[in-house]
């Protein structure tokens, strides 16, 4: 007997979904509607996924860095950060994923047709450049967590001249490269996957959850053997302390503001379609982005604040903020405390997995994107091409980007996810969206209330980065000062670094 198969809704993978499958799968989520609570959330966890997509890319370098850098500084005191940013950040996803699956459309189409064709154009264009930028750090996130594994066997990695200034051995860059080629082919293979029939995208999903797994229990046993102070964690969480200093505020507002990258933005509404959902899927989708994208961003980047503030957090230095550190060093400051460089070795592990989710997401959503904001016509050999765009950040292992790129990145990332943001609470409410008025309901005027702050949110948020990324390092940019940067570790710049917020 042939199998019913159709193309996904709108989306023009070259694979087919089985519509006998996706029939069945309507079914059973209506039925599943009928259960009680613990039924529904087990039947909706077993079919997650584009949330995966969406959780892998957030959890990188970035997340590394902001979270090493909060528990270092403050402790325990901004446990509540990560959590309300990425709940403001679902939020959001929920509204564009339910003008998706209601229309079934694909977003740049609907955002040409439905806003303006240049606002698409930007959108995807922003989408692309912060990709290829944001691609460095994780490479250069896995090669410093790799040549301090190598450190810990005995292997000289770097050579230091008389002035104190380190540099790469031989050694230190076959180290470099051995892993950055290593993660490069796991990428490759999986992110390939994903442009086959459905059984390829199911491994690609597994293989985040794998990743994404792995990342939760690296940290978790830091947590274990370092221990918890269960009244600071409460405290973290609930009491919602904002630091003393201005850079510490600032450093809050900007996290909050810009939970979301607007690479993941792009990347969602594609990912619902990849999967043949659609307006049954509504209620599924809001559960796959608690489960699959908020739950696990919430778990590692607080188990990583915990670690550093069991082990580095000085509270005679409360609220200085540690623009000095490196994931690696957070890596390094476990050995006297978990013995046996254990520690040492577990937490690099873990931010290596971190990077190799990101890295297969940036190069998923650089496929789509290219075919999309060009109105090529999608193929097999076109998504694999294009998947490739952003595998220049390969060289990060060992040098960083030149200062104008990221400046440039961050001045289009940045400006366009707050008008994202607007953009997806028009869409959300407008009627040939599916959408209805705002007031419609009181659920629903609740929900716009939390898209209203979101939104806010981002517009202060995108104000603080193009400060800090774009503003503060004109003077870099235009030769009247000098940024040193180790090799492969692009974000110790001064001397206007700041810890990069999530390059998601």
């Amino acid at each position: 007997m042939e199998t019913n198969r159709t193309a996904p809704a709108g989306l023009p993978l070259a694979g087919q979904v089985d519509g006998e499958k996706l029939q069945q799968e309507v079914a059973a989520l209506e039925a599943l509607e009928r259960q009680p609570w613990p039924q529904r959330a087990l039947g909706y966890l077993k079919r997650t996924g584009p949330g995966l997509l969406q959780s892998a890319m957030t959890l990188g370098a970035g997340s590394a860095v902001a979270s090493v850098v909060a528990g270092a500084s403050f402790g325990y005191d901004l446990l509540w950060v990560q959590p309300v940013a990425m709940l403001l950040g679902v939020c959001m996803l929920a509204a564009l994923g339910q003008v998706v699956l209601t229309t079934g459309e694909r977003p740049y189409r609907l955002f040409a047709r439905e806003l303006h064709p240049v606002m698409a154009f930007l959108w995807a264009l922003a989408t692309i450049v912060a990709s290829v930028i944001w691609h460095f750090p994780q490479y250069g996130l896995a090669a410093g967590a790799a040549r301090d594994l190598a450190e810990l066997a005995g292997l000289d990695v770097y050579a230091t001249d008389a002035a104190g200034a380190r540099s790469l051995t031989a050694t230190g860059y076959a180290v470099s490269f051995g892993i950055g080629f290593l993660l490069l082919g796991v990428a490759i293979f999986t992110t390939w996957n994903y442009g086959r029939r459905g059984a390829g995208i199911r491994i690609y999903e597994w293989f985040l959850r794998g990743v994404i797994l792995a990342v939760v229990l690296a940290f978790a046993t830091v947590v274990v053997w370092t221990g918890v102070d269960w009244g600071a964690l409460l405290r973290g969480f609930f009491g919602f302390r904002l630091p003393q200093s201005p850079e510490g505020i600032q450093t809050v507002l900007g996290a909050i503001g810009a939970a979301v990258g607007i690479n993941m933005t792009f990347l969602y509404g594609y990912s619902l379609l990849a999967k043949g959902w659609g307006p049954a899927h509504r209620t599924l989708s809001r559960w796959d982005l608690v489960m699959s994208m908020f739950v696990p961003f919430v778990l590692v980047t607080s188990l990583i604040i915990i670690g550093m503030a069991n082990t580095i957090y000085d509270p005679t230095q409360a609220g200085m903020v540690r623009t000095d550190l490196r994931p690696v060093d957070a890596a390094q400051a476990l050995v006297p405390v978990m013995g046996a460089n254990v520690g040492r070795v577990v937490f690099d592990l873990g931010f290596i997995a971190m990077t190799c989710g990101a890295i297969s997401a940036h190069m998923v959503v650089c496929g789509f994107t290219v075919c999309e904001m060009f109105g090529l016509e999608y193929t097999v050999k076109r998504y694999r091409m294009f998947t490739l765009v952003p595998v220049v950040g390969l060289l990060g292992v060992v040098t960083s980007t030149p200062l104008w790129l990221p400046v440039v990145a961050s001045a289009m990332a940045f400006t366009m996810l707050p008008i994202a943001y607007v953009s997806f609470w028009i869409l959300y409410n407008r009627r040939s969206c599916g959408g209805q008025p705002w007031f419609a309901s009181g659920k629903r005027l609740v929900f716009n209330v939390v898209l209203a702050v979101a939104v806010a949110m981002s517009v202060v948020g995108a104000a603080i980065q193009l400060k800090t990324r774009v503003w503060d390092r004109l003077p870099a940019l235009l030769g009247r000062t000098t940024a040193q940067v180790v090799p492969g570790e692009p974000w110790r710049g001064v001397p206007a670094e700041r810890a990069p917020l999530r390059p998601a």
